[in-house]
C-alpha cells in the first residue's frame, strides 16, 4: 500500500503547447540559419557574406517566428472564445437539448443510457459550461491556446538555435565551410531532438532520426542551389 501511495504517474501532455513551439523554433533556428549560411558559403569565396547572411537570417527568422506564432495561436484563441460564447448562449436558450447532447457524448464513450444521463445531470448542476467545454468542445486548461507563451517560446528558441550556426560561421575554416556547417548543424539537431524527446517523454532515437533526415534534406537542397547558381560572392 505504501508503494502505491508513493507512486506518482508522470504525464507530459501539460508541456505540449510550449514544447511544440520551443522545439519548432529551435529546429527552425538551427536549420534555416545553417541552410542560409551553407547556400551562401557554397557560392562565396569570403567569410563576410556568410556571416552577414546567417545574422540576417537569425534576426528576421526570430521575429517572423514570434509574430507568426502569435498570430496563428491568437486565431485559434478567437475560435475557442467564439465557441465558448456560442455554448453559453445555447445553454441559456435550450438547456434540455444541451443536456441530452452531453448525455449522448457519455453514452458514446461507453456508459449506459441511464448512467450517461445521470452523469450529464450531475455535471450540469455542478458546472454546465465546464462540462460542455471539456466533453463537447474538447477544451481544457492544458489544450487552450496561449498566444504570448507560444510567441515567446518560438522567438526565444529560434534565437538560441540560430546562434549556434551563426557562431560556427565566425570560427570555422573558410575552405569547405559548407561541409563543416552541415556537420555542426546535424550535431545541434541531434542534441535538440534528444532533449525534446526526453522532455516530452517520447522515444529519443525516433526523434533524432526524424530531425536528422529532414535537416539533411533541407541543408542539402540549399547547398545545391548555391552550387547551381555558382555566383562568386565577394
Amino acid at each position: 500500500m505504501e508503494k502505491t501511495d508513493n507512486y506518482l504517474a508522470i504525464h507530459y501532455i501539460q508541456r505540449s503547447n510550449w514544447l511544440r513551439a520551443a522545439v519548432l523554433g529551435a529546429n527552425d533556428g538551427i536549420l534555416s540559419t545553417a541552410s542560409l549560411a551553407i547556400g551562401i558559403a557554397a557560392a562565396s569565396s569570403s567569410r563576410e557574406p556568410v556571416v552577414l547572411a546567417a545574422l540576417a537570417g537569425l534576426v528576421a527568422g526570430a521575429l517572423s517566428m514570434a509574430a507568426g506564432e502569435y498570430v496563428s495561436v491568437s486565431s485559434q484563441t478567437d475560435v475557442e472564445k467564439a465557441d465558448i460564447l456560442r455554448e453559453k448562449q445555447e445553454l441559456i436558450e435550450m438547456p434540455e437539448i444541451e443536456l441530452q447532447r452531453l448525455a449522448e457524448i457519455y453514452e458514446k464513450k461507453g456508459l449506459k443510457r441511464e448512467t450517461a444521463l445521470t452523469v450529464a445531470i450531475e455535471l450540469t448542476e455542478h458546472d454546465a459550461l465546464g462540462a460542455h467545454m471539456k466533453d463537447e468542445l474538447g477544451l481544457n486548461e492544458i489544450s487552450q491556446a496561449k498566444p504570448i507563451q507560444a510567441a515567446l517560446a518560438s522567438g526565444t528558441s529560434f534565437t538560441v538555435g540560430g546562434i549556434l550556426p551563426l557562431s560556427a560561421t565566425l570560427f570555422l575554416p573558410l575552405n569547405n565551410m559548407e561541409y563543416y556547417l552541415y556537420a555542426f548543424a546535424i550535431i545541434f539537431l541531434v542534441i535538440l531532438g534528444g532533449i525534446a524527446a526526453k522532455t516530452g517523454g517520447s522515444g529519443i532515437m525516433k526523434a533524432i532520426v526524424r530531425i536528422t533526415f529532414w535537416g539533411t534534406v533541407a541543408m542539402g537542397l540549399t547547398a545545391l542551389v548555391g552550387y547551381l547558381f555558382g555566383v562568386s560572392v565577394r
